[in-house]
């Protein structure tokens, strides 16, 4: 974070200063919310919260060197020499701040969006783009009205392109954060059943998603995946509307940016070759899956907005490296793979998953699938649509645990894959993996995957650590 003045923190958040120490002229050098994480100089937001209140870190903050803080209640005691701001709400400060520094700098900005592949695809935009220019993105997934503040803070003298991923629960939340952002070039992955239980349709994800577009400036581009039955329909909004324009990406004959020959099958990579508005060339991604055609195309098509070449952005996307626990996949001794993408999960991302496994090479393919969280009154339908797709792939046996995951192994079954094992929780199914284990002693591929509160990269890790010591 370049500096800013007491001052403007003041004005920025429309707080009012507390106690004695009234200097607006004090640098402020960078901000936080984590006491630890505090450096001299920074201001410390006081965030409200369930489990702990940041009001009963700030002395601690204050003396590990914060120059002040944001806080929503008056503490009546200030400590010497440090700065104290009243708000109604930190949070909401924090991206009134957030705002304020944004429009400080002329730094073109890419929002991204989706319901499944929103990080992929921002990893993805951002490799490209390094190609030529220094980047800031989004770190792990801090998409949220905590984390995008704490990303548009980190843009600097040098930065050339911040590349920011959104996400949301609910209606609101994406044209709040895109308000803040202000991006110059926007992307919607796809739109599915991720959160459908707070929103109750999958039309309501989409107008949510869309509300992207009300940050966008004037002149923007807005890249769309063409093949998605939902996104599509803003063709006709293309043709209407003339405040910023569309790309649309895909496999569909009338995208702008096309994958054609795509060679989905292989265990490492997809290759496919890109038919774009600048010519045709061939894309090799680091990562198997026949999804990840939208990130990379998705890539191609802004990095060739701002200029870039062909070669530039093949390279880019041939440097890709993937956040951790999305399709991380390890290699062990005995022709082992192990695929961890257990960072989060939807029935489109599961289904992706699995389709990945399928194509793994080893003579037997074991998925270890946990449940899928926010999905409402339609949870046991859509876990039995994974069952039942399951059921229909190259996959040899299937581990459940969780309670809506059972749902997924007794579709499975009924559909025909015979080697089902359904757990009620993580110990059983470390049982049932030690079995497994002792049937195939080699040439074996997993894949784990669930939503974030499962925390099933416990059993990625065991796995691991049992192979490590055969």
């Amino acid at each position: 974070m370049e500096a800013v003045t007491l001052g403007e923190l003041v004005r920025a958040v429309g707080g009012k200063l507390l106690g004695p120490c009234t200097d607006e002229s004090i640098m402020i050098t960078g901000a936080v919310s984590d006491n630890r994480k505090v450096e001299n100089g920074y201001v410390f937001f006081a965030y409200p919260g369930e489990k702990s209140d940041g009001h009963k870190y700030v002395p601690a903050a204050l003396s590990s060197g914060a120059a002040g803080c944001v806080v929503s209640k008056d503490p009546g005691t200030y400590m010497e020499g440090k700065f104290y701001v009243l708000t109604q709400d930190t949070i909401r400060a924090a991206g009134d701040f957030a705002a304020y520094y944004r429009r400080c700098f002329a730094v073109p900005a890419v929002a991204v969006t989706g319901s499944v592949g929103k990080t992929t695809t921002k990893d993805m935009i951002a490799s490209v783009l390094s190609e030529r220019f220094n980047v800031i993105k989004t770190q792990a997934n801090f998409n949220n009205n905590i984390g995008l503040p704490r990303t548009i803070l980190s843009i600097g003298a040098d930065t050339q392109i911040a590349v920011l991923e959104m996400g949301m629960n609910h209606r609101g939340e994406i044209d709040y954060l895109t308000r803040i952002a202000k991006p110059d070039v926007c992307t919607i992955t796809n739109i599915g059943e991720a959160h459908i239980g707070n929103l109750g349709s999958k039309e309501n994800i989409f107008k949510a998603k869309c509300e992207i577009f009300n940050g966008l400036t004037d002149g923007g581009l807005a890249v769309m995946n063409g093949d998605d039955e939902f996104l599509v329909k803003l063709r006709e909004d293309a043709e209407k509307q003339r405040r910023f324009h569309f790309v649309f990406i895909g496999e569909a004959q009338n995208c702008d940016f096309r994958a054609v020959n795509i060679r989905d099958t292989l265990p490492e990579e997809l290759m496919f070759t890109a038919v774009t508005p600048t010519g045709t060339y061939d894309i090799d991604v680091p990562a198997a899956g026949r999804h990840l055609i939208y990130p990379a195309l998705t890539a191609a098509a802004i990095g060739a907005y701002y200029g870039m070449s062909n070669e530039e952005i093949a390279a880019g996307i041939a440097h890709y490296t993937a956040t951790g626990m999305r399709m991380e996949t390890l290699h062990l001794p005995g022709n082992r793979t192990l695929y961890n993408d257990t960072y989060n999960a939807n029935p489109q991302s599961m289904k992706a998953g699995l389709v990945t496994l399928s194509h793994a090479a080893g003579v037997r393919r074991i998925a270890v699938l946990g449940d899928m969280f926010e999905l409402g009154e339609r949870e046991e339908e859509l876990h039995r649509e994974v069952g039942a797709f399951a059921a229909g792939l190259s996959i040899d046996t299937l581990v459940t645990t969780g309670r809506a995951a059972a749902y997924i192994a007794e579709e499975a079954k009924k559909n025909g894959l015979s080697d089902v094992r359904a757990c009620a929780d993580k110990r059983e199914a470390k049982a049932v993996l030690d079995k497994i284990l002792l049937e195939s002693p080699s040439d074996t591929a997993f894949l784990f995957k669930a939503s974030r509160g499962m925390a099933l990269e416990e059993l990625f890790q065991y796995v691991k650590e049992k192979e490590e010591q055969a």
